[in-house]
């Protein structure tokens, strides 16, 4: 019987308004719930009970090296307006080693928070690497 091993980490693919591209790094990929205590005054248990409440959602951070033509992704951080963002899906899939998706992360109405371009330097000796932050509303999971 051949041994199982978990999947690495650097094998993925980020696809957004059926483009898709290449990133370095994600992370934010996090879920919550609010959690909500209640007590019922004529409870014979003296302590609130717990359940699961409003879900949260944290900002996904996408970095990536910077490239010399890429209208979409300027085009999408410059199309932010006050009160009329352009909302995105983004689909961000762990990868197997036949570059088929085994986990799938689906991002909700994202739109770009913050931009942030590499850090300049004239002795350095590595790859720009710019970022963008998105909020959105919604995240689910999918094992395939």
């Amino acid at each position: 019987m051949a041994a199982t091993y978990p999947l690495p980490k650097f094998h993925f693919r980020v696809e957004w308004g059926g483009s898709k591209i290449g990133f370095s790094e994600v992370t934010g990929l996090t879920v919550e719930h609010d959690l909500i205590e209640y007590r019922d005054g004529s409870s014979p248990e003296y302590h609130k009970i717990k359940m699961p409440g409003m879900q949260k959602f944290s900002n996904v951070t996408l970095k990536r090296g910077t490239f010399q033509s890429d209208a979409d992704y300027y085009n999408w951080i410059n199309a932010v307006k006050l009160n009329k963002p352009e909302r995105r899906d983004v689909s961000i899939s762990l990868l197997n080693e036949n570059h088929e998706p085994v986990v799938v992360w689906k991002i909700k109405n994202a739109f770009p928070l913050k931009f942030q371009s590499a850090d300049l330097k004239s002795d350095a000796n590595e790859v720009a690497i710019e970022s963008i932050e998105i909020a959105h509303e919604g995240l689910t999971v999918e094992y395939l």
